[in-house]
């Protein structure tokens, strides 16, 4: 995967000030920024789900395995 470094960032962003204007860059900037801070909150409770999701089917192993020995204890 390339890697983009600061020569780069610097082409973007001096291409964005002039196709967006100056007055508008920091509106933009922080439109930007807000759309990032959803997409990782939305992301981040996605992850939340899945490891809570994780966690509970563990427990449920977990206990079907303690039963399925005590069964086996009790047939003997």
């Amino acid at each position: 995967m390339p890697q983009i470094g600061g020569f780069e960032i610097l082409i973007i962003v001096v291409i964005a000030i002039l196709v967006i204007g100056p007055k508008d860059f920091p509106l933009v900037l922080r439109k930007i920024g807000s759309w990032i801070g959803s997409t990782k909150r939305y992301f981040t409770d996605i992850q939340q789900s899945v490891t809570k999701l994780d966690e509970s089917v563990d427990e449920k192993i977990s206990i079907e395995e303690k039963y399925s020995e005590k069964s086996k204890d009790e047939n003997k």
